[in-house]
């Protein structure tokens, strides 16, 4: 099955019945794949593993490394391996060997495997996959970024309670993409994307809209809100951006398409209280026109 999301293409050979409904409204039968991912049933030989570098997130562990020359990624949850992806040296081919016969780690191992792939894969194409959650208003999408549980999705939800015409376009990982409005000069438009990713809320909408602004979240026992510099805006985005930072040819790509999105995108840091009037400031300073 392929599936298009921000303009990229990717194929996944996987059994039946085990991609999420989440994937169904990027599904395609056209374009060329950026890369592809084979679902393998056979144990994968983990011999000779190195480890480069391990995130535990609540629980949800992602070990990066290599197998000889070739990138490669373990996935865990709960204290159980549920999966190893091995991938080509441009992450253009790729096999994901399940260690779980429970759908749900299968899923989550699927969703982390597509999502590293996606991320590195585009890393050279002026794409950035993001943690944030995106609210849209009045054709615009507003990017709310933070780390894990800090209130980004409360932020979003207050948007949808309280700033009339708002809907929720992703609550977890949207697709960020420099795209051309002028060919003849070369300019370009910062653009958000919907994608099958989206944590615990199920939104998975196939649009896109031109960014109005992005906002780093802050818990607070005040509401105040400041408009970021370039410079800090590249930290907003180097923080909330998937990527292998520690190899060098992907991390070029990476810098350079941070450095654009800083630079054409107005950033915010909102210090909040999870109130309608914390909604109510951001939306009233990040959408007037400046």
């Amino acid at each position: 099955m392929k599936y298009t999301v921000a303009g990229h293409t990717f194929s996944v050979e996987a059994p039946a019945g085990i991609m999420r409904d989440g994937y169904m409204p990027f599904v395609t039968d056209c374009g060329d794949n950026v890369f592809k991912l084979t679902l393998v049933d056979e144990a994968v030989n983990e011999e000779g593993f190195v480890l480069e570098i391990k995130q535990n997130l609540e629980g949800q562990v992602i070990e990066a490394g290599h197998i000889g020359n070739l990138p490669a990624f373990r996935f865990g949850l709960k204290n159980q391996m549920t999966g190893t992806l091995i991938c080509a040296e441009d992450y253009s081919e790729n096999t994901l060997s399940l260690n779980t016969s429970d759908k749900q780690l299968a899923i989550y191992t699927i969703d982390n495997a597509l999502m590293i792939l996606y991320a590195l894969s585009t890393a050279d194409k002026n794409t950035l996959l993001v943690h944030a959650s995106v609210t849209v208003n009045d054709g615009r999408g507003y990017l709310f970024m933070a780390p894990s549980g800090t209130g980004k999705s409360t932020h979003s939800r207050l948007w949808l309670r309280h700033i009339s015409g708002t809907h929720l376009l992703n609550d977890d990982n949207p697709v960020l993409r420099l795209m051309p409005i002028d060919k003849a000069t070369g300019r370009e438009e910062a653009i958000v994307f919907g994608s099958p990713w989206s944590g615990k809320t199920p939104c998975y909408l196939n649009e896109s809209y031109p960014i109005g602004a992005v906002v780093e979240i802050a818990q607070a026992p005040y509401n105040a809100i400041q408009k970021l510099s370039p410079l800090r805006a590249y930290s907003v985005f180097m923080a909330s951006a998937s990527g292998k930072r520690w190899d060098r040819k992907l991390a070029d790509g990476l810098h350079n398409t941070l450095n654009i999105f800083a630079q054409k995108t107005p950033v915010y840091h909102l210090d909040c209280l999870p109130d309608k009037e914390a909604a109510i400031l951001c939306s009233s300073t990040i959408r007037r026109p400046e």
